[in-house]
């Protein structure tokens, strides 16, 4: 008892000096971070050590969340500073949006995995690992072809292994864990293992188009607006057919499609301002 008492006052301490000394590195404004991302790309390893040790907080704070009774925040501290890393290297300029904001998903991810190992019961052999891998990878890609979540069998095709060998490993490492439940925490597959393969940026730069998109409608007539809103998804949710959005405006579902054309030509005619914002819709 005395000796975990000891350790605990210890790396109480550690963390504590980690605390000051990353206290006193200055943050860094957008375009810093965008001139340090140039820097990266041309070599320059001074500049990546920078954009790094200046988001050192950041890592702090989302490693205060993932906080448990069973794992030192010193530990979560340095899975999550791995995230900060990776992300460093994979960080461009031409995204145009802040560091913070494209390491926060790299540092979740690593302290989540870490977590997620950490808590497994059993361990794989060699070869078990390897294909656990595989079957991530082959979620990830399925997903995205599916637009769900594939089952256990489509898991073992594109893998070339049985669908018993799927289910075996998946009971192995998380418990009876089925393919098709609802992707969280320690759910799926894809809590076991980093996955390098995905990348946030196109979820991320998606956002911003569409984002951008939504400020650039403010400038047509309102139900120009909320004609496109309806039909392009632009609140979430699915798409509107002409015939609900006539129900729902009180007008003619060929007065909406006139109308939806109007808006549509006067997005082209401002072509060389919307170039990014286009692809949102």
């Amino acid at each position: 008892m005395m000796k975990k008492m000891q350790n605990s006052v210890q790396c109480d301490d550690i963390l504590q000096t980690y605390f000051n000394q990353i206290k006193t590195i200055p943050l860094l404004s957008f375009e810093e971070e965008l001139n340090l991302s140039r820097r990266i790309q041309e070599g320059d390893e001074g500049a990546r050590r920078r954009l790094i040790e200046s988001n050192l907080r950041l890592v702090v704070k989302i490693a205060r969340i993932y906080l448990t009774s069973d794992v030192s925040l010193l530990d979560i501290i340095q899975e999550g500073n791995m995230g900060l890393i990776h992300a460093a290297s994979k960080y461009s300029y031409t995204k145009n949006v802040r560091f913070s904001t494209y390491a926060n998903w790299w540092i979740r991810q690593s302290i989540t995995r870490y977590l997620s190992n950490k808590r497994r019961v059993i361990r794989l052999p060699h070869r078990k690992e390897e294909v656990l891998k595989k079957m991530q990878k082959a979620y990830h890609v399925l997903s995205q072809m599916l637009h769900r979540q594939p089952s256990s069998e489509e898991i073992a095709a594109e893998v070339g292994v049985s669908q018993e060998e799927v289910d075996l490993i998946l009971s192995m490492t998380n418990g009876m864990v089925s393919l098709e439940m609802e992707t969280g925490e320690d759910s799926s597959v894809v809590d076991l293992h980093a996955d390098y393969t995905y990348s946030p940026e196109q979820a991320l730069m998606k956002k911003v188009f569409r984002n951008d998109t939504i400020r650039f409608l403010d400038r047509l007539k309102d139900k120009e607006k909320r004609i496109l809103m309806y039909r392009y998804q632009l609140n979430g949710g699915e798409r509107y057919t002409l015939k609900r959005i006539s129900a729902k405006m009180g007008i003619s579902p060929e007065t909406v499609r006139q109308i939806e054309i109007r808006a549509l030509q006067k997005i082209r005619e401002n072509a060389d301002e919307l170039k990014y914002c286009v692809a949102a819709i």
